[in-house]
This record gives C-alpha cells, structure tokens and sequence, in this order.
C-alpha cells in the first residue's frame, strides 16, 4: 500500500502545482478526481500470463481539464487499476482534448486521448502505447463545483508485428497487432479553479 499512497501523493502535488499556475488559474482549470469501473480483463491475463476469471475491477483517478475556446479544452488524466488476486495493477496516462456543449450548468461532451499504459504482475512490468474514446456530462449546480458522468472505450497496443509480402513498384505488409480493448464509466466531482 504504500506505493499506492506515494502515487496519490504525486498525482495531488501535481493537482496543486495545477490550481496555482498563473496562466493556468486564468483559464479557469478543471479538477476532477473519479472512481468507477473498468471491464475488459485481457490487460490483467496478459500481466498474469494465464487465464484469469475477471472481467474487470474498479478503477480511480484525476481528469484535468485546461479551457481553450467555444469548449473545446485539453484534457490530462492518471488512473489506476488494481486486481487483488493475482496481484496486478494497471496505470494509465492519458492528454487529449475534450469538447463541450450545452448551457453552462449541463455539459455534454465527448474527448478523444492518447497515452500510456503501464501494467505490472508480480515478477513483469511493461509500458505500452493506448488510445481512448468517450463522451459524458458535467452538471454544475454551482459555477466552481460540478458532477461530472462518462464512459469511455480504451484499446491497449500489447504488440505488434509486421513482415512484407510482396514488393514490385510497392510494397504490402501484413500486420498483426495485439490489442486489449477496456470500457468503463466513471463519476467524479469537478472543482472549477477561477
């Protein structure tokens, strides 16, 4: 536990580094830490190297949302994953963009990311390129707290290979890649730094 305590204790350091940013607090920063779950178990069978019976397992994290224009925003986001038996644990990092719509207290959205995924087993750890899609709401009752709801579909890129087929004024390839799909939907409280 107490490596998890030391990434929370990171991931907040950052938030805070974030809410006090000049150039950033004028653009009005949104923090939201989320929990949730996540279901797709082939990141946890492959971090295992066996079969497992999960299909999936909460997940938490932190969205930070920077302003742009007429609601379009970049997102930064950190999640973690853990299944307890075996032990295995999943990271993400995410940067992307959002885009919003709507009035000012309901805010439907949909972002597209990019990132990494860092899955560790007991003896393996390895770092992989992700991509995600997604959409939601953000309900602010108040103009600086809000509830924000979505659902996201992410693929893991666990490997790839290629070889060439047949090269005359051009080449073919054939391509295999290795994917592990995962969806989730998550709920978090957004706080709207002025």
């Amino acid at each position: 536990m107490r490596c998890a305590g030391t990434r929370w204790t990171r991931a907040f350091i950052v938030i805070v580094l974030l809410g006090h940013a000049a150039p950033l607090r004028a653009q009005g920063v949104e923090i939201t830490p989320l929990s949730g779950y996540r279901f797709g178990g082939d990141i946890f069978e492959t971090a295992a190297a066996r079969q497992l019976d999960s299909d999936g397992a909460p997940v938490v994290g932190v969205v930070v949302d920077v302003p742009l224009q007429e609601g379009l925003q970049v997102e930064a986001s950190y999640s973690h994953q853990q299944l307890d038996a075996p032990r295995i644990s999943v990271d993400q990092w995410q940067v992307g963009g959002l885009q919003e719509y709507g009035t000012p207290r309901v805010r439907p959205f949909y972002n597209g990311l990019v990132g990494l995924t860092r899955y560790a087993g007991d003896a393996d750890s390895e770092v992989r390129f992700m991509v995600a899609a997604g959409g939601g709401v953000k309900m602010f009752p108040a103009s600086h707290i809000g509830v924000r709801l979505d659902g996201r579909v992410l693929a893991t890129f666990l490997d790839a290979s290629g070889t060439t087929v047949l090269c005359v004024n051009g080449c073919i390839a054939r391509l295999h890649v290795s994917i592990a799909w995962q969806a989730e939907f998550t709920a978090g409280l957004v706080v709207r730094l002025p």
